[in-house]
């Protein structure tokens, strides 16, 4: 799977997700819990430690790259992210067409498609603006650094706040999967499925890029410049 990397942006820096943000998950999570209805978001200490050992699990079985998301400001954990269903294309053509891990050195390999999921901020940091550098960041990985073909989003379909904010940065619905799984809730679901192609990758970098731009401009509305508490990766 690719190797660990640090993403670094003028308001965040996603890292590596280690055992040691667990307490500092615990604490973010535990600001306001409202925003969370569609979103698994630990909740406690012993919650937030079992929340980063599965993504590490995750990790090391070369599913996902979880991050933790840190405030540059003053070095705040603020929540979490990850990049999810690691898709490897090379090789013979299978049918029908399954997700695989890479061929060869698996430390070595980049993915041809990935999700990005798993997005949870705390209630001070939504709508700040630090999902949408995130998101920048790692769509600027995915894209410029991995080469990949092509970023998934997706979202409870009832959870019009995080699909509004995956509308906003430029990716394409796809559909919605009607009575795809259980929400947490415990209730039947749809989900919303979009996507983002490497041939939409400028437009949608030159889209994310303005919206910051005018948010950082001293003219810009006082207004959220995001408002996506989280994004489920399934």
């Amino acid at each position: 799977m690719p190797v660990s990397v640090t993403l670094t942006g003028r308001m965040v820096r996603l890292e590596p997700l280690t055992e040691r943000h667990a307490p500092a998950l615990a604490a973010a999570a535990a600001e306001d819990r409202t925003a969370y209805a569609f979103t698994p978001v630990p909740h406690g200490l012993k919650a937030a430690r079992a929340y980063v050992a599965a993504a590490l699990a995750d990790q090391a079985a070369g599913l996902a790259m979880p991050f933790a998301t840190v405030r540059v400001s003053d070095g705040l954990v603020v929540g979490s992210t990850r990049f999810a269903e690691l898709d490897y294309w090379q090789g013979p053509v299978l049918w029908p067409p399954v997700p695989r891990g890479p061929l060869g050195d698996p430390y070595a390999a980049v993915p041809d498609a990935a999700e990005i999921g798993g997005t949870w901020l705390s209630a001070r940091a939504q709508g700040t603006g630090i999902n949408t550098e995130a998101k920048l960041l790692m769509l600027r990985h995915a894209f410029e650094t991995w080469g990949v073909r092509r970023i998934s989003l997706r979202a409870d379909a009832r959870n019009l706040r995080s699909r509004a904010a995956i509308e906003r940065l430029g990716a394409v619905c796809e559909g919605v999967r009607r009575a795809h799984t259980r929400g947490l809730d415990g209730l039947v679901r749809g989900t919303a499925f979009y996507s983002i192609l490497d041939e939409e990758w400028p437009a949608v970098r030159d889209i994310i890029e303005l919206r910051i731009a005018a948010a950082d401009s001293p003219s810009a509305p006082d207004r959220p410049l995001t408002a996506d508490p989280g994004l489920i990766p399934a």
